[in-house]
């Protein structure tokens, strides 16, 4: 599985391509710096197929309509962070950054369990709520894409507005409970693995 990593936005926060064959490809997450998406698509000669989003907040998605415009693909969120795609204030956008704010104009949303088919890869939506009410985590193969709820040692934070540290403890309970390992993207900062977090992530070894 190919998946390359690109730093975006004002908070560098990560983005990834991963290849589904065919030379097509999934965008998980695009927190802005839409030219720099397009000039590496092209580079690598990729063709998108859509844009995954592990959560609603400015920094994940300020480049998203750009992208989905330019390709004409269909971008995929959580429903209870569906109202972050329009409305800078609830995406923290007014807070974050004093670049104007680009509203998604449209989107499908997913639920717990969900799974999305494209290429050869298989995607599940994990709901893992706390850090906002529609975080996911994005579970292809190996691979686990966890947005702002898991970091490298580190869990996402929990005191904006629709954060909760208790649905937080809920979903590191959730993910300390899945089976095998797998390679940790998180939405900031360098990765991980499951087995790693398990073993050293302070809130995963507490409960």
């Amino acid at each position: 599985m190919k998946i390359t990593t690109l730093m975006l936005g004002e908070l560098a926060s990560n983005c990834y391509i991963q290849e589904v064959g065919n030379k097509k490809c999934v965008i998980v997450d695009i927190g802005g710096d839409a030219p720099i998406v397009f000039r590496r698509l092209e580079m690598m000669q990729l063709e998108p197929v859509a844009i995954l989003l592990t959560h609603g907040h400015y920094d994940h998605i300020a480049g998203v309509d750009q992208v989905r415009e330019k390709y004409q693909i269909p971008v995929y969120v959580h429903s209870l962070d569906a109202n972050m795609l329009t409305d800078s204030r609830a995406n923290l956008g007014d807070w974050l950054s004093t670049q104007p704010f680009q509203p998604v104009q449209e989107w499908k949303t997913v639920e717990d369990g969900d799974t999305l088919q494209f290429g050869d890869n298989t995607f599940t939506v994990i709901h893992t709520p706390g850090h906002t009410p529609g975080s996911v985590c994005l579970q292809s193969g190996d691979v686990l894409y966890t947005g702002d709820t898991l970091f490298r040692m580190s869990r996402g934070r929990t005191d904006f507005p629709g954060g909760s540290d208790a649905q937080m403890l809920e979903s590191f309970r959730k993910l300390k409970a899945l089976d095998g390992d797998f390679r940790v993207l998180p939405g900031h900062n360098e990765e991980s693995t499951l087995s790693f977090e398990k073993e050293h992530n302070p809130t995963m070894r507490g409960l």
